[in-house]
């Protein structure tokens, strides 16, 4: 069996991994997104997952765009039975579509979720399941027939990148599994009326204020790492808790200062507040902040 794999975070890694270690399987190509400049000193830096197709010897294609006509000749000039995308970042046109059946494999439960950040917003609205769901793609966003999908519980203190590494190893598992036996599956089609969307998540979702403790628990397990969530004056909120979403307080309000750590109000809700960033600045531990900021019980935190 020959697949072109297409794909580019350490999510679509995860999944090339698992399909170049599978016996039967050939990877005879790999599609993923140019390298990027990353960090303040912008170093070019490849997607794991050409990082990984070159350790294997597979070849490798970074397209800026892959609907330009040269690249779609190119793509169908390679012989395979399926395309496995994960998290390429591409959409894919009709003549590749039309090459050989392609598979998607996008992390949730679909159609809810579809779009660019499913794993961020399953957080968000602190849902307790997720899952993978493996489709055959069409021309529209992650509105292809519904081949095999893969259920998880979701941790109520779940952070995003724990949730990324179970969600890749149900992607991996599922991958091999609907290579494997697609002749026996029946893609069965989407319930539009159920269908939801995620935006691209951008620096400035990040910014929160202190009004539903619970929502900004959701952000912070959502935005850890990036972007992370912040205040207004730019103070990052580096590790927190939330410790109940019933009370009403003031906004921002310390109400309690322990000894390794804040009780913050919000105008719904208390979080603790262990550790934080100021702008420009490294990270320290919240009673430092406050101290050097003079900042004491019925304060607000900024």
């Amino acid at each position: 069996m020959k697949i072109i794999f297409m794909g580019t975070p350490e999510y679509a890694g995860r999944i090339l991994e698992k399909i170049i270690t599978t016996a039967g399987i050939e990877v005879v190509a790999v599609y993923t997104q140019p390298d990027k400049p990353v960090g303040r000193k912008k170093i070019l830096t490849p997607p794991i997952v050409k990082t990984i197709a070159l350790q294997n010897g597979i070849s490798v294609y970074q397209p800026n765009r892959l609907r330009d006509e040269d690249i779609i000749k190119e793509v169908i000039s390679i012989e395979c039975d399926y395309i496995v995308v994960a998290a390429y970042g591409q959409i894919l046109p009709k003549e590749i579509l039309n090459h050989a059946p392609c598979i998607n494999l996008h992390a949730s439960i679909l159609p809810h979720y579809r779009g660019a950040s499913p794993i961020q917003q399953t957080l968000l609205n602190g849902d307790t399941t997720t899952g993978v769901t493996a489709m055959l793609m069409d021309e529209g966003l992650d509105t292809g027939d519904i081949i095999k999908i893969a259920t998880i519980d979701v941790g109520a203190d779940e952070m995003a990148e724990s949730l990324f590494e179970r969600l890749a190893d149900v992607a991996s598992d599922l991958t091999v599994d609907v290579l494997q036996n697609f002749a026996t599956f029946t893609p069965q089609k989407q319930n539009e009326a159920l269908a939801s969307h995620c935006k691209k998540i951008t620096k400035q979702d990040g910014e929160i204020a202190f009004e539903n403790a619970e929502e900004i628990f959701n952000k912070y397990r959502a935005f850890t790492p990036w972007p992370g969530i912040y205040l207004a004056s730019g103070l990052k909120l580096k590790e927190i808790k939330l410790l109940e979403n019933k009370s009403q307080n003031d906004s921002g309000k310390i109400i309690q200062i322990d000894k390794d750590a804040i009780i913050v109000g919000c105008n719904q809700g208390t979080l603790q507040v262990s550790r934080v960033q100021p702008e420009s600045k490294n990270e320290m531990d919240v009673l430092s902040y406050i101290n050097g900021k003079r900042l004491n019980l019925a304060d607000t935190l900024s």
